[in-house]
């Protein structure tokens, strides 16, 4: 086990050296999306429309923030179950996405999809939701703002633990 300390745009030879176990802090911009974030997104991906945040290159974090105090503050953030987006996940993956943040298991089809596009799943530390918040400096929508806070949120963080659950080879922290 080894720990990086990354920046955001991730270059792929620095994602493919990541191994699955190893411990990431993960700093720059990254943006959020769920259930039906995923869902409009592949939407618009699949009637050829435009979608209104970029996606190629990115980091996604499953979550959905609570209000926080201030303007552009941010309360409690943890990761939702990842498995719930892995019915788009592979299409996200061929549009760019490089790296998802989470929690919990991911089918075969994803862990195949992230092993073809040379991505990564990271797994962040669950039930310390308040605790990673504290790892956001900005916060803004991008998109789905009706969703209130299932809406495509851009963070700017600093030092976000996380841990390679599945690296760019398909080894998976989650099967012997």
């Amino acid at each position: 086990m080894k720990i990086h300390y990354l920046k955001t745009p991730v270059k792929d030879n620095v994602l493919e050296r990541l191994k699955a176990g190893d411990i990431v802090y993960l700093s720059g911009d990254i943006f959020t999306a769920r259930d039906t974030a995923h869902k409009l997104t592949c939407k618009l991906i699949k009637s050829g429309k435009k979608v209104p945040f970029n996606i190629k290159g990115e980091i996604v974090y499953y979550c959905g923030p609570a209000p926080g105090i201030k303007k552009g503050s941010v309360g409690s953030c943890g990761p939702t179950t990842s498995s719930r987006m892995d019915r788009h996940t592979p299409l996200l993956l061929k549009k760019g996405i490089k790296a998802m943040i989470g929690k919990g298991v991911r089918s075969d089809k994803v862990i195949k999809s992230i092993v073809k596009n040379k991505a990564v799943y990271f797994a962040a530390p669950a039930g310390l939701g308040a605790l990673l918040s504290k790892c956001i400096r900005k916060s803004e929508v991008l998109a789905f703002g009706e969703l209130g806070p299932e809406a495509v949120y851009r963070f700017h963080i600093e030092d976000m633990p996380l841990i390679v659950a599945v690296d760019s080879k398909g080894k998976c922290i989650y099967k012997a």
